[in-house]
């Protein structure tokens, strides 16, 4: 799956006509006049706060490689704003559209925490009972842990559990599955001592969910707010995006070159990230949210109460981030949110990145301001200078260079990265060699969450290592230590390998997750032959 040099050019070219084509042709157009408004606080025009808007976006786009990119605005119950601009299919020249749908990612994980607060709202569901008074199974490595985790605990990233991503990134296992391991995950810190974001969790709440309400957590969610609030361009699997009229391709940069991202089903974790929509539908949702609770009508339909949103909207956990920026204060996390301030006024916000998309859903209350950036690159890193823009203008405040910020964050983090890359291999001893010979390296290795990596022999003699649909090249590093490598995913590992008591290679250490001990993969007995009849 490594890029060629041939390809790499056929990328770039297609890109660069791609945006030449977009920039002559302009925006996609914006919604429907009955969807937009010029309603806004009197002190400020929106329209004309968001004239530079176009300009600066599609100039971001086209320094950070973005192919396509949707934006909505809402300002005091109106969407003042909504635009699709470049390509939703960079081979078709498809442009985006405000019906273009995306992949949202993490922002998935506010829709859990309020199918939860419907929950609580009912009586069915309270915060601050242990996991295990509706889920017996619920299993944690450290028992006690486990035992003590509550419902709350699991949606604010404080259970002591670290991500350990790589246990469902492309992985085969159901929701059930999944949650059936984590008993077999190391802990790094105990209970509600740290901030830890974790997906698994919020998987877990969703299934938490769909166990108390008798259904899936899919069908709670669709039924109890995207059909109250007539979001009818979302839905929760790429299968379904890829039935719609009007969705985007997914795209990540290989060695600096636009390269199509493979749909890949993420169901199984769903409630921590699998919804797909639209930036309109989006700004349903993020008004609920500034409305507290109540959806539009005559009079108002309250989809979650006053008192649970506000718990949702509320600080829970601690997150320990730095004061980098003066514009911007110390953060924390709510439930399925994350709190902070802009320039002095309260901000929640929270962003989304999945298998190619990249998302942020960000709305001001107490200023009735909301703002939906959707775009089609892995790891894009426009979508927070573009919402910082869209508030400064409507605030009134003077305009911060925020994209100059990020050059300048982004060289020091290459400058960082290079220099652990030239560092990397000090310690390396040259002239060893594997204590076997490579064949005797090639089998199964099992993890009880993980699941199994397959070590191979390819045509050429090589080691090579299969995961979760994606494949490695294995390098001899020294000794019995080996260098895990897949440049398409800029994925990199150093793999121990080690022996049992009778000198046969019994096992591999890998580090899946940083922050707690290498993860143990252990060799799979071969099942003996069967006898041949006589």
């Amino acid at each position: 799956m490594k890029l060629g040099g041939f390809r790499k050019l056929i990328s770039t070219v297609i890109l660069t006509v791609a945006w030449a084509l977009y920039l002559t042709a302009g925006p996609s157009p914006t919604c429907l006049p009955s969807e937009v408004s010029a309603g806004a606080p009197a002190k400020i025009d929106p329209r004309a706060a968001l004239k530079n808007f176009e300009p600066l976006a599609v100039k971001a786009m086209a320094e950070w490689k973005v192919p396509g990119l949707a934006a909505a605005v809402i300002v005091d119950g109106k969407v003042v704003y909504a635009a699709g601009f470049g390509y939703r299919d960079l081979d078709k020249k498809l442009r985006v559209t405000p019906h273009t749908q995306f992949g949202i990612g993490s922002c998935s994980k506010a829709f859990t925490a309020a199918t939860m607060a419907i929950l609580a709202d009912e009586g069915k569901l309270d915060w601050d009972k242990p996991v295990r008074a509706y889920l017996p199974e619920f299993k944690l490595a450290d028992p006690i842990v486990g035992e003590r985790a509550t419902v709350r605990d699991i949606v604010t990233h404080r259970t002591g559990l670290p991500r350990h991503d790589n246990v469902w990134i492309r992985s085969p296992l159901s929701r059930r599955e999944m949650f059936e391991r984590l008993q077999f995950l190391d802990l790094s810190r105990d209970l509600r001592q740290a901030y830890q974001y974790n997906n698994l969790m919020f998987m877990t709440a969703g299934f938490l969910v769909g166990t108390v309400a008798g259904t899936s957590w899919e069908d709670f969610a669709r039924s109890r707010i995207l059909e109250p609030l007539g979001m009818t361009e979302t839905n929760f699997s790429v299968d379904d995006s890829r039935k719609a009229a009007d969705f985007s391709r997914s795209y990540t940069l290989v060695h600096d070159a636009v390269e199509e991202f493979p749909f890949y089903n993420v169901d199984a974790l769903g409630p921590a990230g699998s919804i797909n929509s639209t930036v309109l539908d989006m700004a349903r949702w993020i008004q609920l949210n500034i409305d507290e609770g109540r959806a539009p009508g005559s009079p108002p339909r309250t989809i979650v109460s006053e008192k649970q949103m506000a718990l949702l909207h509320s600080p829970q956990t601690i997150v320990p981030d730095e004061l980098r920026y003066p514009e911007l204060f110390y953060s924390s996390y709510g439930v399925g949110w994350r709190i902070n301030s802009y320039r002095g006024h309260p901000l929640l916000s929270h962003g989304g990145a999945i298998m190619g998309f990249s998302a942020l859903t960000a709305f001001l209350p107490k200023d009735k301001i909301g703002i939906i950036l959707l775009n089609n690159l892995e790891d894009a890193p426009i979508n927070e200078p573009l919402a910082y823009f869209v508030m400064d203008r409507l605030l009134g405040l003077e305009p911060v260079d925020w994209f100059g910020r990020l050059r300048a964050d982004q060289a020091e983090d290459k400058a960082k990265s290079e220099k652990a890359k030239a560092e990397r291999d000090k310690d390396r001893r040259p002239g060893t060699v594997p204590s076997h010979p490579l064949p005797e390296y090639v089998g199964e290795y099992e993890h009880p969450a993980y699941g199994t990596i397959r070590v191979t022999l390819d045509e050429n003699g090589r080691l090579r290592a299969d995961y979760h649909q994606r494949s490695y090249t294995v390098e001899h590093f020294h000794y019995d230590y080996f260098r895990f490598r897949n440049d398409w995913m800029d994925a990199e590992y150093l793999v121990s390998f080690a022996t049992d008591a009778k000198g046969r290679i019994a096992s591999f250490s890998i580090p899946l997750e940083p922050s707690v001990a290498d993860i143990v993969f252990r060799l799979k007995p071969v099942a003996p032959a069967p006898e041949e009849k006589k």
